[in-house]
């Protein structure tokens, strides 16, 4: 039995995931440009590349690519990337903006939700696996935690992040006011009122984006018990928030709420085999 027992038609909504990302593609492309943008720059890729703890040489797979920004930076460190993507435009871009390292990485068509797709890339292959900001964008995660352990070899590492489960997941952004003494006080949080059933809902990550994306929220135990059942260990966990010294531009954003995360990075870890 598939551990997400979806509510929604994980096949139906593959489909449309991928319409929406191609027709979102040329956009995504402007607003990241060649180094994404500031929360990739600050707070998730730092940590991705701290868990990942790659070295020169290692061949490493990367699930939902986009348009190919972390994939080029991982490549300044020496790997050799295959950056993967089920959107073709998403492609086209990524390959448009490798003018340097090309010879390190190479960008392939791929469904991360089609288990025999990941398999057909050669097993024991890679000695890491990236799934930067993409398993909220998957209709299915199973099937790829499934094939990472034939894919990867002994001890690989699967280093993911996410929007974090627990303040995202039916969270709404809330700014109340009081009057403390005499002094009027404002402060910013987030308000939860769901959580445990996996859902699926359409919104936008950059404000402007031609169609609105689709979010498949799990909670925490979802998320890392199919990591569990394919074989993998946590072994590293980074929450990242703004922190003081990146005030929001607005009164109302995830940048003005320093003491809660909005993105989750782990690093699973394959078992060895014993003896």
């Amino acid at each position: 039995m598939s551990v997400e027992q979806p509510t929604y038609d994980a096949a139906a909504l593959n489909l449309a995931t991928r319409d929406v990302w191609d027709q979102n593609a040329e956009f995504w492309d402007r607003a990241q440009g060649d180094a994404g943008n500031r929360s990739q720059r600050t707070l998730i890729g730092p940590a991705v590349e701290r868990l990942l703890a790659l070295h020169p040489g290692e061949a490493v797979l990367e699930i939902a690519c986009g348009t190919g920004v972390f994939a080029r930076q991982m490549a300044q460190l020496g790997v050799q990337m295959l950056a993967t993507d089920f959107s073709t435009h998403m492609l086209e871009h990524a390959r448009a903006r490798t003018t340097d390292l090309a010879d390190r990485i190479e960008y392939r068509l791929l469904d991360a939700t089609n288990e025999e797709h990941l398999l057909a890339l050669g097993v024991q292959r890679f000695d890491a696996a990236v799934c930067n900001m993409g398993l909220m964008d998957m209709a299915s995660i199973d099937p790829l935690c499934s094939a990472l352990k034939h894919v990867l070899k002994p001890g690989g590492r699967f280093v993911f992040s996410v929007t974090h489960p627990c303040f995202n997941n039916g969270g709404k952004l809330v700014l109340e006011e009081e009057d403390r003494e005499g002094e009027i006080v404002t402060t910013a949080g987030v308000k939860i009122s769901r959580y445990l059933t996996p859902t699926a809902h359409q919104g936008v990550a950059i404000i402007g984006q031609p169609a609105a994306q689709y979010y498949f929220e799990r909670p925490l135990h979802v998320l890392f018990t199919s990591c569990f059942r394919a074989g993998f260990a946590l072994d590293g966990l980074e929450e990242p928030s703004s922190g003081p010294e990146q005030p929001g531009s607005r009164p109302l954003s995830w940048a003005t709420l320093n003491e809660i995360p909005p993105f989750l990075v782990a690093r699973m870890r394959l078992f060895k085999p014993r003896g």
